[in-house]
């Protein structure tokens, strides 16, 4: 089981050379093709525009994101080129209304997504809407980047975050090559339920599930000493030194569309390490 087939999304320039080298590095490391969508976005909300918007305003902000996208694509080739690895890039525009669509349809053929953090100073109202369509409509995992995170393609200290839900399961079982190779993955349970039949034993059963894939497994059980649960898994990561954290993505209805809920989007918004996720 490896990752032949990975994918990243690009809107930002600026933030291109970051999710880049993390994307490169997992290429490397597991021989995959690396897809990458070069991405302008029209950011102007065509359907609040009054009554008689000429049509040059609207050309103007189309013009503006082909050019984005261009010039993303310029750096990607950049980077790229002379790698070694196996790529492909494509540009297209999209309305930050409509970006789910173009997203999904790519990264549903993939592994996994390689995605900025999608919050932060200089981050754009993009990156979450990118980042939940890969999740939520794509049904694909995806490794979330922080700015300043160092490429982990083999993370030899791995915290999963466990509360015996099925996304956290899915998310343990999309990121089974990494945790094979890690020296160490630690099943962090905060306060695991007094009654049930793993009241016992929290962890039990997924650390000999991963035994059984010759990971080598350390339960963790916390107790929920600070005011929300990714407050603790972030102390908790950064006490054991973890180079990766592995968790469910979990959202509510929008619609027919899911949006981050409140426990993800403050692990999004905490990380300092990669996050790996799936939903």
């Amino acid at each position: 089981m490896t990752y032949n087939s990975l994918f990243s999304v690009i809107t930002d320039e600026n933030l291109a050379e970051g999710v880049l080298n993390h994307a490169m590095e997992m290429a490397k490391a597991h021989d995959a093709h690396l897809d990458v969508l070069c991405l302008g976005v029209d950011r102007s909300q065509t359907g609040y525009y009054y009554a008689g918007a000429s049509a040059v305003v609207l050309q103007e902000t189309i013009t503006r994101a082909h050019e984005e996208s261009e010039a993303i694509e310029k750096r990607v080739t950049k980077m790229l080129d002379g790698s070694g690895l196996r790529w492909a890039s494509e540009t297209g525009v999209a309305q930050l209304a409509d970006l789910g669509r173009h997203v999904a349809s790519r990264a549903r053929f993939s592994d996994l997504v390689v995605l900025a953090q999608p919050y932060g100073d200089g981050h754009g109202a993009e990156l979450e809407p990118v980042t939940e369509s890969a999740l939520f409509e794509a049904h694909t995992p995806a490794l979330i980047v922080p700015d300043n995170a160092k490429p982990a393609p083999a993370p030899q200290r791995i915290m999963i975050g466990w509360n015996e839900s099925p996304e956290a399961l899915i998310a343990v079982r999309a990121a089974l090559p990494m945790l094979i190779q890690a020296d160490v993955a630690h099943v962090v349970v905060i306060d695991p339920p007094t009654h049930g039949p793993n009241r016992s034993d929290p962890g039990g059963m997924l650390s000999q599930y991963l035994a059984r894939h010759d990971v080598k497994v350390e339960i963790d059980v916390l107790s929920k000493t600070l005011p929300r649960v990714s407050d603790v898994m972030m102390r908790h990561a950064a006490d054991m030194d973890a180079d990766m954290v592995v968790m469910g993505a979990y959202g509510h209805s929008r619609f027919r569309e899911a949006v981050f809920g409140g426990a993800t989007r403050y692990m999004l918004e905490q990380a300092k390490l990669p996050v790996f996720m799936a939903h």
